[in-house]
Order: structure tokens, then sequence, then C-alpha cells
């Protein structure tokens, strides 16, 4: 990691001085995948089928254990979700292990993930088959806190539109049907819905679109929403409670709803507390005193490695660059991502995630607490475990 520092540091800063949104990370997957071919990594550009998408691979034993890096940034914000650290200590932790994988075996992977924010890349690559194959998927966050135990909320995108019947607002305001007051409605509904949801599910959302003008009366309203759930089963139920608050709306007014479900949904995430603790050990190594949970205190988001960690043992850790009075997703948050602060999150995090590589092509005990805890009570038990095939 030391041979390494100034090269990574500036890969960091580099990514957060020019900031790029979901699927339009050019100049980013090109830097991180130029950066892995110069450590004598296979790069594969364009995976899965999306542009900004890479998988980099060195050796072929086992274990297969992928380092997990995002870089899409926030419109306006640049990158207030620090996914310029997540993407540089991916990187850098791959190319630390490389001597250790030629000497011990183990495959050493990087999956290049675009368009985490919203648009759930990662999601999109599951349905693809981007992660078959991998025994651990290993990724940090920038953060508040050091937390291993990650947990965050499954999430589901919701587009509506209104469409009404424009008219004079003064002088014949009787022949409209207002869209805008249709959707203004929804939001009336929703937030009574609020009242008798759980405690952690959100439903939240703006309006893209609400008419032209004062004086004429809105033929088109627009908005977008999201709809998050601490489990599946609850999110189906609470999708079906939302819709019915536009519906309702719709037949006040008289506005035509038209409606659109995301093709992709944010799983919850399923840390694999086994790999969390071998991560922990190795970030408290390193000087970090790390919280054994948030005790129900922090608040939780969506995060597309929910999808990774229902098909293989994951873990989503963040690493503390800043303090606790500074939030996400905003503009303190994004300077954090560039400061002193966040250049040792970004080594210690990296650091961290190399060793708990090592930790499982070294110890194979610890790789089998991290298959079992995985594969527990899911149907057909452990692969390569039981009777023969056929």
């Amino acid at each position: 990691m030391e041979a390494q520092r100034e090269e990574l540091m500036a890969l960091s800063l580099r990514l957060h001085a020019h900031p790029e949104t979901g699927f339009q990370e050019f100049k980013a997957a090109a830097w991180l995948t130029e950066y892995l071919e110069g450590k004598a990594f296979a790069v594969e550009r364009g995976y899965c089928q999306l542009e900004t998408a890479f998988r980099a691979v060195y050796g072929n034993g086992e274990p297969a254990v992928a380092f997990i890096a995002e870089y899409d940034a926030l419109p306006g914000l640049g990158h207030a979700c620090g996914h310029n650290i997540i993407a540089a200590a991916a990187v850098g932790a791959a190319v630390a292990v490389r001597e250790a994988a030629a000497q011990w075996g183990g495959k050493v992977l990087v999956i290049g993930t675009p368009a985490e924010e919203v648009m759930g890349g990662k999601a999109i690559m599951a349905q693809r088959m981007a992660f078959q194959g991998l025994d651990a998927a290993l990724m940090i966050h920038p953060g508040v806190r050091n937390a291993v135990f990650a947990r965050s909320l499954a999430c589901i995108e919701l587009q509506v539109e209104f469409y009404g019947k424009a008219a004079h607002a003064a002088a014949r305001p009787q022949e409209g049907v207002n869209a805008l007051e249709a959707l203004i409605l929804s939001f009336n509904n929703i937030n009574s819905l609020r009242q008798h949801t759980k405690d952690r599910a959100r439903i939240h959302g703006i309006i893209t679109h609400g008419g032209q003008a004062p004086n004429i009366v809105p033929a088109h309203s627009a908005a977008t929403f999201l709809v998050r759930a601490e489990d599946d089963h609850y999110l189906e139920e609470l999708m079906e409670k939302v819709l019915n608050c536009f519906r309702a709306a719709s037949l006040a007014t008289g506005a035509r709803l038209e409606h659109r479900w995301s093709a992709v949904r944010y799983a919850p995430m399923r840390t694999n507390h086994s790999l969390a603790r071998l991560f922990a050990h190795n970030l408290e190594s390193l000087g970090r005193r790390v919280i054994p949970s948030d005790g129900g205190l922090g608040g939780m988001g969506s995060t597309d490695m929910g999808n990774v960690s229902q098909l293989v043992p994951s873990i989503h850790p963040s690493v503390a660059i800043a303090p606790k009075t500074v939030l996400g997703h905003t503009p303190e948050f994004a300077a954090a991502a560039a400061s002193s602060d966040g250049l040792k999150g970004l080594l210690d995090g990296s650091r961290a995630l190399a060793m708990t590589w090592v930790d499982l092509v070294l110890q194979p005990e610890a790789l089998a607490k991290v298959r079992e805890e995985f594969y527990k009570g899911r149907p057909g038990g452990i692969p390569g475990e039981g009777e023969d095939e056929g």
C-alpha cells in the first residue's frame, strides 16, 4: 500500500475534481482501468453491456474475492457521497494483494459498478450474472463512523404523470382539469399515509413538472418518488398503498394518471457478519475504533450493494472521514471526500480491504465460516456439500 500511496491519493482527487453522474462516468472508468492495466490486471471494459462498467482480474486460483468500485457522482453536488474514495480504495486494495495472490493463490477482482445513485447499476449487473462465481464481495464507503454491520433499505423508484385539461385560470377555470392539483393532493395523501407506516419506511419525492404559466390551468404534471422499506415483503405492501394515494387524487380531480415503477429495485443489505468481523479486526489494527453497531440510531439509505449481498457474501462497512455533524449528500461531505481526513480514510479503508482478502486466502476456516453463514437456511445448503448430484 505504501508503494502506491501517492498514486492512490492522486487518483482519488482526480476523480473528485471531475465528477460524472450515473452511466456517464467515462473518464472515471478510463482512469481506473488504465491504473489496473498498468499493474498487470486483465481488464474487460463495457462489462455486462454497460459502457462505464468494467471487470479486472489478476490470478486464477481460489477463492475468488472481488473489490467493488463505485465512481458516480451526484447531480449538482459532485462526490458528496465520496465515491471517489470507494473507487480508489478498491483498486488500491486489489493492487496491494497482487503479489500475495501470485505467491499463495487466489483470484483478485475489481468490479467497476456505475450508477449506484438511484439508477441501480449493480442491480442491473446482478441480473446479468456479473457476480456469479465469487466467494466474497468487499467494499468500503466513506462516512462519519467506523462501522462494519451495514444496513440499508429496499427501494424502488416511481414515476407518475397526471394529464388534465388546459383552460384560462381566471376566465374559464370551470372548463379545466387541473393536473397540478392532482399531484398536490397526492403529496397530501402520502403525508397522511406516513402516519401509519412502519418506523423505517420512507416515501419521498419531487415535482419535476408543474405547469407552464400561472394563468393556465396545468394540463400536465409529473413527479418522481422513492419508496423504501426494511424488507421486500413490506416494500410490496407499501408500493400498493402509495399508488392508491395517486389513484385517489386522480378520482378527486378527474386528471388521468399514468405511472411507471422502475425496472430495477434496491434489495436490503445482507451483511455477512463473519466477513464483517474480519474487516473490523483489520481496521482496528490500523488504529481506528470500530463501533459494534449503530444501536439503531443511524439513518438508513439504500444501496445496490444490497443486491450483491443477496447473491454472494458481502460487506459494506463505513470508514469515518468527517465529524458526525456532517451529513451525506451535502457540499460539506463533498469537501470532506477531498480533505486530508478523506485521504486517510481512503488509505486505511484500502489497507483493511486488502488485509481481509489475505485473511480469506490464508485462513480456510475463516472462509468456511463466511460461506456457512451465507448459505445457512438456504435451500440446497452450501454448494459442494451433501449428496452428490445425479
